[in-house]
């Protein structure tokens, strides 16, 4: 079990969409493993996963369950990681959590590694993985703010239903199947299951992403708010966000208006950048109907950026169209690409 053979790896929530992206892409990516360790909640247990060919059982998370685990990546709920993570930590594994539970504590670095990979040596057993929408927009705009600066960011989003995981997949598709066929239905999950009305989201948008806060923001807009500043490192960043769920099953997608710092910069500047960002693929010709679309973006690990232009009325400002698979680089893929970094820079002993 030595180092050259690899390290002790657990998968937390092994059961559910994001934990299936993970074990998923640790095959993938061939990641150094000596030995996988699937874990779930009690009802879960018992059932198997196939990792490279091989039968792995998945066993109950427990506070022991970490003993001799090297890097724990969790994606089963903030009430699960806020359990164990800490109790993972304290018997050496270097967690990596995909749930909103730790992300703006002050001493849990937030990283998306193409953004702020050197945040990772300030972890204390830690690290947050940030939410599926931020992730994706941060990765687009890191390259603008280093050479252009950035003081403005205003985001509509146009989410996937996967974001609140299978059922909802599954409500889409037996609403979708109701409607055509002329049938009654009863939505039951979106927009969000533990609130008080559920919506139709078949041919439908719903502009409600988690519940409502006081300032009539949801918590899903004061997520993409506050990650952005804390990730960036911008407390001073100004951010406004709407989030929209939209009846497509995977693949964010994002109109994005920002400001740069600098003026006389034009939009063929910003493309150039972009074209050459780390993770980020520039799909932009107008002229031949050429951007990205969810459709597309299914199974990739990078993040598509096209329709950028000027602002037409402000000389700083621009437009760009962002779109990403929020179960890869949304979460499993920026999870274990943040594994990855932990390696590379030789923090996991």
């Amino acid at each position: 079990m030595g180092q050259a053979k690899g390290f002790n790896v657990a998968v937390v929530g092994a059961t559910g969409a994001v934990g299936q992206q993970m074990i998923q892409t640790l095959e993938n990516r061939n990641f150094p493993i000596a030995k996988l360790t699937l874990l779930s909640s009690a009802r879960s247990a018992g059932k198997t996963v196939t990792y490279k060919g091989e039968e792995i059982t998945i066993q109950e998370a427990k506070p022991e369950s970490f003993e001799g685990i090297d890097i724990a990546l969790f994606s089963a709920g903030g009430s699960v990681s806020l359990e164990l993570a800490p109790e993972a930590a304290k018997r050496g594994a270097i967690c990596v959590d995909n749930t909103s539970a730790f992300r703006m504590d002050p001493n849990v670095p937030l990283v998306v590694p193409e953004v702020n990979e050197a945040d990772l040596h300030q972890h204390n057993g830690i690290i947050a993985n940030p939410n599926c929408s931020t992730i994706q927009m941060v990765v687009a705009l890191e390259p603008v703010r280093q050479k252009y600066g950035l003081n403005k960011v205003i985001v509509s989003t146009y989410q996937a239903v996967s974001g609140s995981g299978a059922v909802a997949i599954e409500e889409l598709a037996e609403q979708t199947k109701a409607i055509v066929n002329g049938e009654n239905f009863e939505p039951k999950i979106l927009p969000v299951k533990s609130d008080k009305k559920h919506y139709q989201i078949a041919f439908n948008a719903i502009p409600q992403i988690d519940k409502f806060q006081d300032n009539g923001f949801t918590y899903e807009e004061m997520k993409m708010i506050n990650e952005t500043k804390k990730i960036m490192h911008l407390p001073e960043l100004s951010v406004a966000a709407t989030c929209v769920r939209i009846p497509v099953a995977t693949g964010h997608s994002e109109s994005v208006y920002f400001e740069i710092d600098q003026p006389g910069v034009n939009a063929s500047e910003i493309k150039a950048l972009l074209e050459n960002a780390p993770g980020v693929v520039l799909q932009d010709d107008p002229s031949e109907q050429v951007y990205p679309m969810p459709a597309d973006c299914v199974g990739k690990n990078d993040v598509f950026v096209g329709r950028i232009r000027n602002d037409l009325d402000n000389e700083k400002g621009f437009h760009m169209w962002v779109v990403s698979d929020n179960l890869l680089k949304g979460a499993a893929w920026n999870s274990v690409q943040i594994a990855e970094s932990l390696i590379k820079l030789g923090l996991v002993k």
